[in-house]
C-alpha cells in the first residue's frame, strides 16, 4: 500500500490521469494499491447522477466524472482522499460495504479530532448537527470501480471557503447545508487530518 500526501494544489485532470494509470497498473500487479491525499484548485465535479439544474453558476471549471453521485465542490482547505484498492484481491466484492467502510474510516478519523460525524439513511456522506439543530455535510463520498478496482473517493472539509458551494446544489440536496471543521470550531489542520486518516486506516481496511 502506498500513501501519497501532496502539499501543492493538484489540477483535476492530473489527478484523474494518475488514478487511471494506477488502477491499470494495480490490475497487472505493476503497482501497489494507493491512497492519495491532496487538495484541488477551486472546481466543480459532476457525478453520474448530476442534474443540469443543480449547476446554478459555473463560477469554477466543471468536470464530468464517472464517479457516483451528483455535483460537488473541491478546493483549497478541503482534503480529498483518492482511494485505489483491488476489492477482488481483498475478497470484498461488495460496493455498499466498501462505501460504508469509507464512511467508517472518516467517522473514526474525525472522532480523533474531536468531532462526531454521522450517517443518515438515504444520504451518502457524513453529517454533523450544528448548534442550531441543522444537519450539515462535513464529508462527501463518490466512488467508481473498474474490474473491482476502486478510484475517486472522499472529500473532507477542513477550512475551505464554504461560499464556493453557492454555485451548485451540493449532492442534489437543498434542505441541508455544508460545513467544515473550522466552521464548527475544531482547531485542526490538514496535517492533523492526514495523520488521523492514516492512523485509522488499519482499523477499517485490512492489509
Amino acid at each position: 500500500m502506498e500513501w501519497k500526501a501532496s502539499d501543492q494544489l493538484i489540477a483535476y485532470p492530473d489527478a484523474l490521469g494518475f488514478m487511471e494509470q494506477r488502477i491499470a497498473d494495480i490490475r497487472t500487479r505493476a503497482a501497489d494499491e494507493c491512497v492519495w491525499l491532496l487538495e484541488h484548485p477551486p472546481l466543480y465535479t459532476a457525478g453520474t447522477s448530476a442534474k443540469v439544474a443543480d449547476l446554478l453558476e459555473a463560477r469554477f471549471p466543471v468536470y464530468d466524472t464517472g464517479r457516483g453521485g451528483q455535483y460537488t465542490y473541491h478546493g483549497p482547505g478541503q482534503r480529498v482522499g483518492y482511494v485505489m484498492l483491488d476489492l477482488k484481491a481483498r475478497g470484498v466484492q461488495d460496493v455498499r460495504k466498501y462505501v460504508r467502510d469509507l464512511e467508517e474510516w472518516i467517522i473514526l478519523s474525525l472522532h480523533a479530532l474531536g468531532l462526531t460525524a454521522e450517517r443518515r439513511a438515504g444520504r451518502v456522506g457524513l453529517w454533523v448537527v450544528g448548534a442550531n439543530g441543522r444537519e450539515d455535510k462535513i464529508a462527501a463520498i463518490g466512488v467508481r470501480l473498474r474490474h473491482w478496482i476502486t478510484f475517486h473517493g472522499v472529500s473532507i472539509n477542513v477550512n475551505p471557503d464554504l461560499a464556493h458551494y453557492a454555485g451548485i446544489v451540493p449532492c442534489g440536496i437543498n434542505e441541508h447545508g455544508v460545513t467544515s471543521l473550522a466552521a464548527l470550531g475544531v482547531d485542526a489542520t490538514i496535517a492533523d487530518l492526514d495523520a488521523a486518516l492514516e492512523k485509522n486506516w488499519g482499523n477499517v481496511f485490512q492489509p
